[in-house]
């Protein structure tokens, strides 16, 4: 690894870090950034959820004040998402190298498309909570689809965070400031467990994860800190050129 390969790896942890703790879909900056330096799609993949595994974490404390009192939900909540981890893993490490190289394709355009559709599905939640006006408690349908999208993390990371928060919007009453803590505290279960099962069985670059831990984990109290105040139009357009450009690239690879 050069120094400036160093440099640029770094750098997209640490802001993945901060996206991941904002709006979720970091994953969607340092994937590409890898694939582009030349690392294979499913070593990008397992570095990414070991790396980021601490932003996850480091995101999750920051918003530790917007959770005070809903901790039995959220611990509820996690273990839906920590099966679910598994069963991603599973599959990755299961299904053949190519059945993976070909289908990211299609999960990072996914993951853009969710990006772009995010605030539009926003809206229509809280229209849907202004008219309705009654509570809504967990149910089977939600830990049935966090079962699912924790299935969807393990396997793929990039925008978890963004179905996440589109499911536990429509699903909860919940303020959109605590759902976003929920968000985090979920997505660093799913990136630690599969970030441990990648560790000990899967192809990963300890460089790479050091670099992405380290980056990510100042990213994730940069995102709960300063995070609000950014320009969501703005971080949800770097994510979607980036997106665009990974498909582009895994595409005509």
């Amino acid at each position: 690894m050069t120094w400036w390969h160093a440099v640029v790896i770094f750098i997209a942890g640490m802001w993945a870090g901060t996206i991941n703790t904002v709006v979720g879909s970091g994953t969607l900056v340092t994937f590409p950034v890898l694939v582009a330096l030349g690392y294979p799609p499913v070593t990008a993949t397992t570095s990414n959820a070991v790396g980021l595994a601490p932003g996850t974490i480091s995101g999750a404390y920051g918003y530790r004040h917007e959770l005070v009192g809903y901790w039995p939900q959220v611990v509820r909540f996690a273990v839906a998402s920590f099966f679910g981890a598994i069963g991603g893993t599973i599959l990755l490490l299961t299904l053949p190298k190519d059945a993976f190289e070909k289908i990211v394709p299609v999960l990072v355009g996914l993951a853009v498309v969710l990006v772009i559709v995010q605030p539009k599905v926003s809206k229509w939640v809280q229209k849907r909570r202004e008219a309705n006006g009654s509570e809504h408690h967990a149910g089977p349908l939600l830990f049935g689809l966090l079962f699912v999208i924790g299935i969807y993390g393990g396997y793929f990371t990039a925008a978890q965070g963004v179905m996440m928060m589109a499911v536990m919007g429509m699903l909860l009453s919940e303020p959109l400031q605590r759902l976003n803590g929920v968000k985090n505290v979920l997505s660093a279960v799913v990136n630690i467990v599969a970030g441990t099962i990648y560790a000990f069985v899967a192809p990963v670059s300890w460089p790479v994860i050091g670099l992405l831990a380290l980056g990510s984990t100042i990213g994730g109290q940069l995102g709960a800190r300063i995070g609000r105040k950014l320009p969501p139009t703005v971080l949800r357009g770097v994510i979607v050129v980036i997106g665009l450009a990974a498909v582009v690239q895994l595409i005509l690879k």
